[in-house]
Parts: structure tokens; C-alpha cells; sequence
């Protein structure tokens, strides 16, 4: 239990905002009768262009965030985010649920069903434009809009994969031809 609590310590350090998406009871019927739980699903995120999403589960609510809180802080990624908006489209996948990211204009805000919303606001993104292609579950939503933003990839990165600048990348005019 050591490592535990010096992980949450070093966590604290980095204030991230919290916000816990779902609540949910969950029963499981035993020998005896059924086990009462609850499993909560959270976000954390700087909004700056690091977010992070965990699941916890335990007999008693309060116990279940603090856990899903501490997962999440575990599994913060970084997003690119580029003028208060996501630099390409992208379709984000998990299990049944797939989320289209669409960058959008300054203005437009965020559109984007609550699952999704918390994710893209928490990792400092202003305006998208989202669809929820297949299951709605919340929880899969979450982590398929997850999955969408860490495949993104920032101009820079695109620039170098190519060889060409930046500007050639906005531009699509290259050297060669």
C-alpha cells in the first residue's frame, strides 16, 4: 500500500480538475442473496491538453470515486489541441461505440453528449463538433472518445513524418512537385 499513496501524492501535486461522469449501482446475486456495489466512472484533466478516464468500483460510494479517481490519474494521455480545437477528424472506437470528432470553428462550443463532453472539455478543447456512431453506452462513449484523441496527431508530427514543414502540411504544396 506504500506505492499507493505516494502515487497519490505525486497526483495531488499536478491539480487536476475531477469529474465524475457516471454513478451506477451494480448487484450481484451470490448463494446467499445479492452483493450491492457501485461503480463509478470518472475524468481528470488539466485543460491544457492532458485527460484521463477511470473506472472504480467498491461496496460504498465515496470508496468508488476515490478509486476511479486514482485510475484515471493513472491513465492521463496527451491531446493535441490546437486553436481551442482538435488539429483533424477522427473517428474514435471502442467495443460497440464509435465517436466521430469533427474540429470545429472558434464559437462553436462543444457538442457532444455528456460521456463525451466531460472527456474533450477536461482535455482543454472549446469547440467540436461529435457524433456518437453505435452503442450509447456511456462508458464506452467515454473511452472511445479516449481512444479517438490519443491517435491524433499535431502538424508537427505530420511535418516530420513527411519531411516537409510545417506550413507545406497547411499548404499542401510540397517541394518535389
Amino acid at each position: 500500500m506504500p506505492e499507493v499513496r505516494n502515487i497519490e501524492k505525486q497526483i495531488e501535486e499536478k491539480e487536476f480538475e475531477e469529474r465524475i461522469i457516471e454513478i451506477k449501482r451494480v448487484t450481484k446475486v451470490v448463494a446467499g442473496g445479492k452483493n450491492l456495489s457501485f461503480r463509478v466512472t470518472a475524468v481528470v484533466g488539466n485543460k491544457n491538453g492532458k485527460v484521463g478516464l477511470g473506472i472504480g468500483s467498491a461496496r460504498e460510494v465515496p470508496t468508488a470515486i476515490r478509486k476511479a479517481l486514482i485510475n484515471a490519474k493513472k491513465n492521463v494521455v496527451e491531446v493535441p489541441v490546437i486553436k481551442d480545437t482538435i488539429p483533424h477528424e477522427i473517428v474514435g472506437h471502442q467495443d460497440a461505440s464509435e465517436v466521430l470528432l469533427k474540429p470545429a470553428g472558434p464559437g462553436t462550443g462543444i457538442i457532444a453528449s455528456a460521456g463525451v463532453r466531460a472527456v474533450v472539455e477536461l482535455a482543454g478543447v472549446k469547440n467540436i463538433l461529435t457524433k456518437a456512431l453505435g452503442s450509447t453506452n456511456i462508458v464506452n462513449l467515454a473511452r472511445a472518445t479516449l481512444n479517438g484523441l490519443k491517435e491524433l496527431k499535431s502538424p508537427k508530427e505530420y511535418a516530420r513524418l513527411r519531411d516537409i514543414s510545417v506550413k507545406e502540411v497547411f499548404n499542401g504544396v510540397s517541394e518535389e512537385g
